[in-house]
Order: C-alpha cells, then sequence, then structure tokens
C-alpha cells in the first residue's frame, strides 16, 4: 500500500515519486491536517490558502 505524501512547494497531497500538480519531486512523509478543495472560486478557506486549484491538500508538513 502506498503511503501519501505532500508536496513542499504547493502542499498538494499525493502518492508516487513526483507531485502531480507542480512536477515537484521535494515532499515530506508526515504531515498534519488535511483540507480537501472542491470549489476554490467559492471557499473563503482556499482563498486565505491561496489555493486555486481542486484537490487534497495538506495544512501543515511536518
Amino acid at each position: 500500500m502506498a503511503t501519501e505524501k505532500a508536496c513542499r512547494k504547493c502542499k498538494t497531497i499525493f502518492e508516487g515519486s513526483k507531485c502531480p500538480k507542480c512536477g515537484s519531486e521535494e515532499f515530506s512523509d508526515s504531515h498534519k491536517g488535511k483540507i480537501i478543495v472542491l470549489k476554490p472560486e467559492e471557499s473563503e478557506l482556499a482563498k486565505n490558502l491561496k489555493i486555486t486549484e481542486k484537490g487534497e491538500y495538506a495544512l501543515k508538513l511536518g
């Protein structure tokens, strides 16, 4: 079973060796908190976190 990783650049949560959003190979194996954004254009939280695309994001990297 693959483990979730969080990109250090854009905080996207993913499985694999490369971030699917920004292409970075810099990641953290530990993170605290998770937000799933479905409609970033309507979400105040997404605006505050500067998230512009839907997806799953880490709130704090370990």
